[in-house]
């Protein structure tokens, strides 16, 4: 055995909306089947008066730790993709709030905020570097 560690390969998420439910569908059951593995083992060992098998455990607990981390990237896909995420949920605010200011404001107040918003803005892009 190597001294390198164990790195999970890297997971690329499904592109579609209805891929993600799918893949989520398979690793949720995926997950339950490694849980109730993990547990028939345990009472049979105890059962049996058996001792742990630790080579078998501990390729079922990384496995079901894989299966979940798995399970929280296609998660965090699918809420991008239906625009659930923080990011895309502020964006969505911040047009309708522009929206809103627009339809309120004269020509000549409209323009006023753009520059004070500009100049805000391109401020706070020199702290952030």
């Amino acid at each position: 055995m190597s001294d390198q560690p164990c790195h999970a390969p890297q997971m690329t998420p499904p592109a579609t909306v209805e891929a993600c439910r799918e893949r989520l569908a398979a690793l949720k059951d995926e997950i339950v089947s490694i849980r109730i593995q993990i547990a028939t083992s345990d009472i049979r060992r105890q059962a049996d008066r058996r001792s742990l098998d630790a080579s078998w455990y501990h390729r079922a607990k990384t496995a079901l730790r894989l299966k979940q981390q798995e399970l929280a990237l296609v998660s965090a896909q699918l809420a991008r993709l239906n625009g659930r995420s923080p990011a895309v949920r502020r964006d969505r605010f911040k047009d309708a709030l522009i929206e809103v200011l627009r339809a309120e404001c004269d020509e000549d107040r409209w323009q006023s905020a753009l520059v004070r918003a500009r100049a805000l803005h391109e401020r706070e892009e020199e702290i952030r570097g």
